[in-house]
């Protein structure tokens, strides 16, 4: 049951999979990826390898190397118990396999093992994860803006976050932040982001460190009347980020979204009862002009 449960699951995410694999950066991350499979499995390559088989067969896996790799599916198996969508699922099952890549290269050959690492450097340097660009409901702000927009309009909650582009866990957390704006954005709830690295001044202000020695990014902050209500995560005594998953779940449930754009929502209607009730109020004035002057000019003409 549980072999025909995984097969589902990878059938019904195939597409999006394959949406990623498509690009370069996870095509190239697939590739070393199995790249010791390939030089194991392949005749070709594997003929001239050294095996600690009995048998003295070079292409198939000897008793450490199926050690490893076991040792590989339970570590990533525990890591993505947290992770908190499919791309993180694929970005767990690759850094993982990458890091035992290296230890199987290096088990195998010290020359094919510094070749092996050359070629994760060079592709750490050079490709760097997609960053998102789908739909959103999300005002992107400055260091004057964000102090302007909150003083501005106080009636208005806005949910924001500090994010850094070089932050892993802001690409992930990306699609989840545009989502919730797709779905709670109204006008008692808006969605806000700020470029921590980019704009320092706003995260000083607002107590949100990039460096990455705090691993405060991403930072949800939540304001209500212009000021901070709550953020997370919360911070240690020596400004260290108190680990903290961020999930969708766990976003709507800390922050009451569920409650706020009720509230925001019911705010929308009474504000469109009310331009209603004003142009129900301009027709009846009409009204009564339009018969008072008939009014008038039947009197006068009587006369």
């Amino acid at each position: 049951m549980a072999i025909i449960t995984s097969l589902c699951a990878f059938i019904y995410h195939l597409p999006a999979l394959s949406r990623w694999l498509l690009r370069p950066y996870y095509a190239l991350s697939a590739t070393l990826s199995v790249a010791f499979l390939a030089v194991r499995k392949l005749p070709p390559l594997c003929s001239a390898l050294p095996s600690d088989r009995e048998d003295g067969n070079s292409c198939d896996f000897d008793w450490r190397e199926i050690e490893i790799l076991m040792f590989l599916s339970a570590i990533v198996m525990m890591k993505n118990r947290r992770a908190m969508n499919t791309e993180q699922h694929v970005g767990n099952v690759f850094m993982f396999s990458k890091v035992a890549n290296l230890l199987l290269f290096f088990r195998l050959d010290v020359r094919l093992g510094l070749i092996y690492l050359v070629a994760c450097l060079v592709f750490v340097v050079t490709c760097r994860p997609p960053l998102y660009m789908g739909p959103e409901y999300i005002k992107y702000f400055s260091d004057r803006t964000l102090e302007e927009e909150l003083s501005r309009d106080r009636h208005t909650v806005w949910l924001v976050e500090f994010f850094a582009n070089w932050v892993p866990e802001c690409q992930t957390f990306a699609p989840i932040f545009a989502d919730l704006s797709l779905r709670y954005d109204c006008p008692g709830l808006k969605f806000g982001k700020v470029d921590a690295g980019r704009y320092g001044d706003a995260s000083a202000k607002f107590k949100v460190s990039a460096s990455p020695l705090a691993k405060q990014l991403p930072a949800l902050l939540l304001f209500c009347d212009g000021v901070e209500a709550m953020r997370r995560p919360l911070t240690d005594s020596r400004g260290r980020a108190v680990t903290w998953t961020f999930s969708q779940e766990n976003v709507i449930r800390e922050f009451n979204l569920n409650e706020i754009y009720a509230e925001g929502s019911s705010r929308k209607k009474r504000k469109e009862v009310k331009e209603v009730k004003k142009e129900e109020v301009k027709e009846v004035v009409k009204e009564e002009v339009k018969e008072e002057e008939g009014s008038v000019a039947e009197t006068k003409k009587n006369k």
